[in-house]
């Protein structure tokens, strides 16, 4: 099964970005933008799980 999120190099630091549509993954209305790598690649893993758990609530 392919990941729906993955993470990119970005101006502040990396995003989590949906791969279906290539925007930024929003969260509390935050663009989930400039992070750590540590935490952009923890925060993408988790959503990956949790689709892959069959969770498919809308997160925006």
């Amino acid at each position: 099964m392919t990941r729906q999120y993955d993470t990119r190099r970005d101006a502040r630091g990396w995003t989590v970005f949906d791969r279906w549509t290539g925007e930024t993954v929003m969260l509390g209305l935050c663009a989930q933008a400039g992070l750590s790598w540590l935490d952009a690649d923890d925060l993408a893993e988790r959503l990956n799980r949790r689709r892959l758990a069959g969770d498919r609530s809308i997160l925006q």
